[in-house]
């Protein structure tokens, strides 16, 4: 059995330089609508549980059941804050969290922790889902492509995942092919 999934990246990213969410109805920096942008219909729609994965569903018409295993990083004590006051703050921190991928300064999930929970999702997906999308975070999707291509967490934040970006895995017996729109490898 085939299983063929595509990842749009939320358009309501973390465009505004907060980690975290933003709060639900707040003005988005980049829109599902006025990109233009709409998916082609999927047998399953899936979304992470985060207000701007459910407001890119919304712009786009969609019913997308929310999956937690699409969630974003917990980033523990740094939840909230502006990145540029996180980098000025805990310089050390931060750079060991965007070079070493087991760093967990802030507390919360480190970079593999979030490849590994990634992993494990998409080799739990049933077999008998032909056609999946799944609306969720750059880290999740930053996960995925590292996941498919057997790349090393360490390449994680050498991969730009702009809003409403899409890529495509296919599994065929366990083996994973990507195809990539929008996003730089």
């Amino acid at each position: 059995m085939t299983v063929r999934l595509t990842l749009v990246c939320a358009s309501a990213g973390n465009t505004a330089g907060i980690f975290g969410d933003r709060p639900r109805g707040a003005g988005a920096p980049y829109s599902a609508t006025t990109a233009g942008a709409s998916p082609s219909p999927h047998s399953t729609t899936l979304r992470a549980p985060s207000n701007r994965c459910a407001t890119t569903a919304d712009e786009f018409g969609l019913e997308a059941t929310p999956e937690p295993a699409l969630r974003d990083f917990d980033y523990g004590e740094w939840g909230g804050h502006q990145i540029d006051e996180i980098a000025a703050t805990n310089p050390y921190g931060f750079s060991a969290w965007l070079t070493d991928p087991d760093a967990r300064p802030h507390g919360g999930e480190s970079v593999r922790q979030l490849c590994h929970r990634t992993a494990t999702w998409l080799y739990d997906l049933p077999q008998d889902q032909e056609d999946m999308l799944a609306i969720t975070e750059p880290g999740v999707i930053r996960a995925t492509i590292l996941h498919v291509l057997s790349v090393p967490d360490a390449a994680f934040w050498h991969l730009k995942v702009p809003p409403l970006s899409t890529v495509t895995v296919t599994s065929r017996a366990g083996s994973w092919d990507v195809q990539l729109d929008g996003i730089t490898l």
